[in-house]
């Protein structure tokens, strides 16, 4: 029996991470102190200055464990570790995992080459961004496409100069061919790298005057199409230059976050600056900030936005002085690498740039408060109706769901969907390849697939999809599905709820099935619209997969028949491609045209699908 008086005496006076804990035995609260022993012992002294949360919470906790860290910066980073793991009813949630999409240009490469990623690397390329404007980005990108003749392949150069021909993007213009030694020379390729990065860095004067007075030659030597075309090129920078405004004087990367805040909610802005230029802004409702200070709500915020943040500036213009400032500035300088600063500017162009932050904050409160509050009644009235309709103790905050999809138990797939706080995250969706199932066998390979995924959750370190364990599991089925999810549950030792998904002849959503019985939910209700969608989801998802698979399969059943398509080739056709159809209807200049495929080999292809 656990008797809190006597271990809130054992409690070291030692910095540390507390996990308080509620009759079903679920985390409702993670929080950190520098001394665990006086910290716990606050939450269950009678105290006037204990705000209602905190009273609220205490009433729930019938036990606690702890964990001791080295330091307080050691406890704040396990601290946001474990809110994201448990999710915990009590603490301030940042529920964002959007990764924002970078430019990269591998300048580590003696011929470098732009891609679009979502993940920064010590890889010696260089980044552009974060772009929360995708469409911006992709703009910008196109513009660096249009302007200058980067190459697109993976070849290793020099290495593989000319061990084989130009492809097709030097013909038709859009590379200059520095895989063969009659293209373009590496001092001219750096030269061409060296105007990317400064348009990527915001120099448009500079880049427009190399244009213009290469469009000025250009036409001197009576080449008024090349003239044309640097014509074009400025024209596209010009527009891109007047969507972004320099914001700041310095050249410098900062991150400028205000907030505006409602009785119950608050809404936080933030604005990337790269370069001393506005990149894009963010906006995070959090809900259910009435007790808490701006000062704590800062402080997780900042904390829990830079857990996953591949980016951290050097410098981080805050509203509000947060609590804890030096901890986090300690916190944030280890994971940049350098020192980072919080600042609250008071006067100039940085406190203007802080208003208007400020202002906009207010404005978006203004607009979509009331209509993201509406969005989240609905979902959360969803679950608590399936939650009630169960008898669940808790509300369903993470729901799994699982289908199998074959045809006659050819090429046997699995999919697994979420939807945390009745919305899909789609970063957490999976999909299983059958492996040790042969044939339409959908319990087997249900029970393969439930296997890998929870043999994982017991297994995996890192923090992904497989180490969250759900609140609910979706079976797309009735009594033999359900029964599989149990016995694997089972198997390892894990306590989680599992329905069924039972559909009507129509193959529609009907009921669910639970503890052996039926319980049909109301069908105007906003849960049986969340069931539906969930089951539509997984269904659609698996589906999809098996597709994929099986047109990959069919693809290379029939090229093994065709002489001179090896294994090499056979693997550039179907990435080319993607189905059958699209091969059957290419010509034999379309095929000859991808690289590696001789005319010979593509007169087979062609005459292979034509004859026959």
């Amino acid at each position: 029996m656990f008797n809190i008086e006597e271990e809130l005496k054992r409690l070291p006076e030692q910095p540390g991470v507390y996990l308080m804990k509620d009759v079903s035995g679920h985390i409702i609260y993670v929080g950190k102190a520098i001394n665990l022993k006086n910290r716990v012992r606050q939450y269950f002294r009678a105290s006037k200055n204990h705000s209602i949360k905190v009273i609220k919470m205490v009433q729930h906790i019938v036990s606690f464990e702890y964990i001791i860290t080295r330091s307080e910066v050691e406890a704040l980073v396990l601290e946001c570790n474990l809110i994201k793991k448990y999710n915990p009813k009590y603490n301030i949630r940042l529920k964002d995992d959007k990764q924002y999409p970078y430019i990269k240009l591998t300048v580590q490469e003696p011929f470098p080459r732009m891609m679009i990623v979502r993940q920064m690397k010590k890889d010696g390329a260089k980044y552009f961004g974060p772009y929360t404007d995708a469409k911006a980005m992709w703009e910008i990108a196109d513009v660096v496409k249009q302007t200058w003749k980067l190459r697109t392949c993976t070849r290793n150069l020099p290495k593989d100069i000319d061990k084989e021909r130009a492809c097709l993007n030097y013909h038709i213009g859009k590379c200059d061919a520095p895989c063969v030694s009659s293209g373009i020379k590496k001092a001219d390729y750096d030269k061409i790298v060296e105007e990317v990065q400064s348009f990527l860095m915001g120099k448009y004067t500079e880049v427009i005057k190399n244009l213009k007075a290469k469009m000025e030659e250009a036409s001197e030597n009576l080449e008024f199409e090349k003239a044309a075309m640097y014509r074009d090129q400025m024209a596209a920078i010009q527009k891109v230059e007047q969507k972004q405004n320099a914001v700041a004087s310095s050249m410098a990367d900062q991150d400028v976050i205000a907030f505006a805040k409602s009785p119950e909610d608050t809404l936080i802005q933030v604005y990337f600056v790269r370069q001393g230029k506005l990149v894009g802004r963010e906006h995070f409702f959090l809900q259910g900030t009435e007790d808490e200070t701006i000062e704590n709500i800062f402080r997780d915020f900042v904390v829990q936005f830079y857990a996953d943040a591949t980016f951290v500036p050097k410098e981080i213009m805050i509203e509000r002085v947060p609590a804890e400032l030096e901890v986090l500035e300690s916190y944030l300088t280890a994971k940049r690498g350098t020192k980072v600063q919080l600042i609250t500017p008071q006067k100039g162009n940085k406190q203007g740039l802080m208003q208007l932050a400020s202002k906009n904050a207010e404005v978006t409160l203004g607009q979509f408060g009331d209509q993201i509050k509406k969005e989240h009644q609905r979902t959360q009235g969803a679950l608590k109706e399936i939650q009630e309709a169960l008898g669940l103790s808790e509300i369903p905050y993470r729901m799994e769901a699982y289908d199998i999809s074959n045809t006659q138990g050819i090429q046997s797939v699995g999919g697994m969907v979420v939807f945390e706080d009745g919305k899909p995250k789609k970063s957490d969706y999976r999909k299983f390849k059958i492996k040790s199932i042969i044939g339409p066998n959908d319990y087997g390979s249900m029970e393969e697939v439930l296997t890998r995924r929870f043999e994982r959750y017991q297994t995996e370190q890192s923090e992904n999809s497989f180490t969250k364990l759900p609140d609910l599991l979706l079976m797309d089925g009735g009594k033999g599905q359900v029964h599989i999810a149990e016995k694997v549950l089972s198997k390892y030792n894990l306590n989680v709820e599992v329905c069924g998904m039972v559909k009507d002849d129509y193959h529609r959503t009907k009921a669910l099935l639970y503890k052996g019985e039926e319980i049909v939910l109301p069908i105007h209700g906003e849960g049986f619209k969340l069931i539906t969608r969930v089951q539509d989801e997984v269904h659609r998802f698996s589906i999809e997969y098996h597709k994929k698979l099986r047109s990959k399969a069919q693809v290379q059943s029939l090229l093994d028949e065709i002489p001179g398509v090896g294994k090499e080739r056979k693997k550039k056709l179907i990435l080319h491609f993607k189905g059958i159809e699209q091969l059957r209807q290419a010509s034999v200049d379309e095929i000859s045209k991808i690289e590696g495929i001789p005319e010979s080999v593509a007169y087979n292809i062609y005459n292979y699908f034509h004859q026959n």
